[in-house]
């Protein structure tokens, strides 16, 4: 499986960048550049234990369906989503929010492992663990700035 974490430093409370992490009108707008859109399951809002949500979007000149369930969920700390149907053999990602002098620690950790074996391993470590780190990071950025551009206090 390979292994993709990112952490993120931000200047907002816990609360407000978990709400952000699980809005699913924010993730759309978040990765416009894709057309991503939810199709099926939870389309709008926030997206909670037990609830799926199946995106559409063009990755890599090809459009693909992705459906992902949370399966833990510990608001303002923790949550986890996973694939239920796509293209990858296997996909989690592990959301955490840490708080810390009146800010968040944010931390992205995704596991992954595409199909077709050693095929399929060769691909993720010459190129998709590359696309997946550089579309989260920008996630980040746009949770971050989010976060950010709505001032201190409390959610």
């Amino acid at each position: 499986m390979a292994v993709i974490r990112i952490v993120t430093v931000i200047a907002a409370p816990p609360e407000r960048c978990f709400d952000l992490a699980r809005d699913i009108d924010f993730h759309t707008r978040s990765l416009a550049d894709t057309g991503e859109r939810a199709v099926a399951g939870r389309t709008t809002g926030l997206i909670g234990l037990g609830e799926s949500v199946t995106w559409e979007a063009r990755h890599l000149g090809v459009r693909q369906q992705f459906t992902a369930e949370v399966t833990a969920f510990d608001r303002p700390r923790y949550f986890r989503d996973e694939m239920t149907a796509g293209a990858f053999r296997a996909f989690a990602h592990d959301h955490r929010f840490e708080d810390r002098e009146g800010g968040t620690v944010m931390t992205d950790e995704v596991t992954f492992r595409s199909p077709l074996g050693p095929v399929g391993a060769l691909v993720d470590y010459l190129f998709m663990a590359g696309y997946l780190r550089r579309l989260l990071e920008g996630r980040c950025q746009a949770i971050k700035q989010a976060a950010e551009a709505a001032g201190p206090g409390r959610a």
